[in-house]
């Protein structure tokens, strides 16, 4: 088996799928057509070389993703309020814009004009509140997953004295958090077909990875589970913090949260290695290291249904030509 390049996200009513130096978003809109979005973007690896450092690559991949992420998801969410949008307001929308194109050439050359600062106005409120999102999203998760649980193990400090069985424990409490909030959101209706195209999403991966041709038929074959999955990153995450925080012995409260914080990327890097790793490598060690963090996978994933995985394909076909890869593969396995 080999490993693909790309790799995606499920959002709503549809997948991601990234390659390179693009991506593509495909979405079931509420008329049953699929519609492809395909945009454009330059990694920052690709333009300095700090960034495609071991550990800092990591950090930097980490956040990009953030950023893709957030802006695919907010792009699904639209299709869903059109959904939503009373018919009434659908014809008075209709009716406006009949009568703009009534109105005479100097009218439209004006409301030309103030389309097009309403568009620059659009964009610099859209990349504010993507800023916002991106950074409410890493305090809420450090908070949450990171100070959070060292606060409730500090209480035990009078009763525990040994530093590391202290960390030890604050490791567990983050994963008994990290555990319930992953079935929790899993028990949201809207989250669970999410799940369910997260499940196309990794089986059409593994379909191109064993080299099989992408149709709806052979990606329902392939498993849903994959070792590259943003879940297993997440939950190796957790596991590298407690090998990490529980060699670090402080005397005080606010020194132990900073500590949290400040190696959040550090953590978060050596995280990302872990999964590039794995993810390339098929040796015992790899594989039973990915375990926990396909076990997971089990919670966010769902078995798709036929239609899902077509639109999952349609994004795979957004950022890549799986008939020339799988010709490229064949030709070098002869």
């Amino acid at each position: 088996m080999r490993q693909v390049s790309i790799g995606g996200q499920a959002v709503l009513e549809g997948v991601m799928m990234k390659n390179d130096d693009k991506y593509a978003i495909a979405i079931r809109k509420p008329d049953n057509e699929i519609e492809v979005k395909i945009s454009e973007f330059k990694p920052a690896g690709s333009r300095f070389a700090l960034f495609r450092v071991p550990i800092i690559r990591g950090v930097v991949n980490f956040i990009e993703s953030l950023v893709i992420g957030v802006k695919t998801l907010t792009y699904s969410a639209d299709f869903l309020e059109e959904d939503e949008t009373p018919e009434t307001d659908r014809k008075k929308t209709k009716k406006d814009a009949d009568n703009g194109r009534r109105a005479d050439n100097g009218k439209i050359a004006d409301n030309g004009r103030t389309a097009d600062n309403g568009k620059t106005d659009k964009n610099s409120s859209d990349n504010l509140w993507m800023f916002a999102t991106v950074a409410l999203s890493i305090v809420l998760a450090v908070g949450l997953f990171m100070l959070l649980p060292a606060f409730l193990a500090s209480l035990l400090d009078k009763i525990v004295k040994n530093h590391f069985v202290l960390g030890l424990i604050e490791g567990v409490i983050r994963l008994i958090i990290f555990m319930l909030y992953v079935v929790l959101i899993s028990r949201m209706k809207e989250i669970k077909r999410t799940y369910m195209y997260h499940g196309a999403e990794h089986k059409c991966i593994n379909c191109l990875e064993h080299g099989d041709a992408l149709t709806v038929e052979n990606v329902m074959k392939h498993t849903r589970f994959h070792k590259r999955c943003g879940t297993s990153f997440l939950f190796i995450v957790m596991i590298v913090s407690i090998l990490v925080f529980m060699c670090i012995d402080t005397d005080t409260m606010a020194l132990r949260l900073l500590y949290r914080v400040l190696l959040v990327p550090v953590i978060a890097g050596i995280s990302y290695e872990f999964i590039k790793f794995a993810g390339r490598s098929e040796s015992f060690i790899a594989n039973l290291l990915s375990k926990p963090g396909l076990w997971v996978q089990r919670l966010t994933t769902k078995e798709p249904e036929a239609d899902m995985v077509e639109v999952a394909i349609k994004s795979v076909e957004g950022v890549l030509d799986w008939r020339e890869y799988l010709e490229e593969l064949n030709s070098q396995d002869r």
